[in-house]
């Protein structure tokens, strides 16, 4: 049975589709899979891993390497406060202090009601705007104590609707590019293979 909801699944199939090697969308499947469940569970790795053809062990270990995947449940929104150089200089400590109390959970921990992780973060990028602060991989540009309670109450309220849950990277889905049946995408794959092998025949 497929971990994958139906609609998620024919998406899956369409994303590995686009590859020569189905491996190579490990990453897209991943994103997919957080999407659906808000988190990468292992039930997902599973079927990812089946999907690409190699191991759940292989699925886990590529995931691991990006901050952006949680191989545990988190909350709806995942607040991250930078505590790199220019932000150190600018409060990012004070300030991921402030949220700590603020949220009444430490560093990686979520609330009890399930509805934000706290995490401190390496260089988000946004340097000008010190400390920087992401809500689900969205600049906020929360840079006071005060600011950041004003943001988790409006969070809190659903007044920042372009702050998705957590795991949906986008809201709007492709609908233009690779619009070609899976089946000629294969036969094409094939004969350009196939002439490549010919080539390489020719050249020895």
């Amino acid at each position: 049975m497929s971990h994958f909801l139906p609609g998620f699944r024919l998406r899956a199939e369409g994303i590995v589709a686009l590859y020569p090697h189905a491996r190579s969308a490990t990453l897209p499947l991943c994103h997919l899979a957080q999407e659906q469940d808000g988190y990468l569970s292992a039930n997902a790795m599973v079927e990812i891993a089946e999907l690409t053809e190699t191991t759940p062990a292989e699925v886990r270990g590529t995931a691991s390497f990006f901050d952006l995947f949680h191989l545990e449940p988190v909350g709806t929104y995942v607040v991250g406060v930078c505590t790199n150089i220019a932000c150190l200089l600018a409060g990012g400590l004070e300030l991921l202090a402030h949220a700590e109390r603020s949220l009444g959970v430490a560093v990686g921990e979520t609330t009890a009601e399930g509805t934000f992780t706290l995490e401190e973060c390496e260089c988000l990028g946004d340097c000008d705007v010190a400390p920087c602060v992401q809500v689900n991989c969205r600049f906020v540009r929360t840079t006071t104590p005060d600011a950041f309670d004003s943001l988790i109450d409006q969070l809190r309220t659903g007044a920042i609707p372009e702050i998705p849950r957590f795991g949906l990277l986008s809201r709007v889905r492709r609908s233009v590019g690779l619009a070609v049946p899976t089946e000629v995408i294969a036969t094409e794959r094939a004969r350009v293979a196939a002439e490549a092998t010919s080539n390489d025949r020719a050249a020895g």
